[in-house]
């Protein structure tokens, strides 16, 4: 069984690397909708409508025209989330996504970071690097 550290990780905005990062994650849900009737002896449910949302977390770099600088609160950016890298052959996660927050932080003993959140608005597909 193949494994992957999270360095090999990367996450694209459009075809735009985001620079300096540091961690995401991206969630896949599903609703289920009640379709429980009084006869029943237990809950049944149906399947409902798909979603997803995402986070990336970063070393804030200014210079990052394309990648942290594309960010910006309610752009809709094409995201792509690369669990093992960005070459031929490897799995990538991708949709359609508005920017819903941007954390900026700093600390005495630490480096500036951002953290950025995502809301797909549609669904999130897989495909391969080719």
């Amino acid at each position: 069984m193949a494994n992957h550290r999270g360095s090999e990780g990367t996450v694209h905005v459009g075809t735009s690397a985001i620079a300096e990062l540091r961690g995401w994650e991206v969630t896949e849900t599903m609703e289920a909708i009640d379709d429980t009737v009084l006869a029943d002896t237990a809950r049944t449910f149906q399947a409902g409508l798909n979603s997803f949302e995402g986070s990336a977390s970063a070393f804030w770099d200014e210079t990052d025209a394309t990648g942290q600088e594309a960010l910006t609160i309610g752009a809709s950016v094409t995201i792509k989330f690369y669990p093992e890298g960005a070459t031929s052959g490897d799995q990538y996660y991708t949709g359609t996504a508005l920017v819903t927050g941007i954390t900026r932080r700093a600390a005495i003993q630490g480096m500036v970071e951002v953290d950025f959140t995502f809301r797909g608005t549609g669904a999130l597909s897989e495909a391969t690097v080719v």
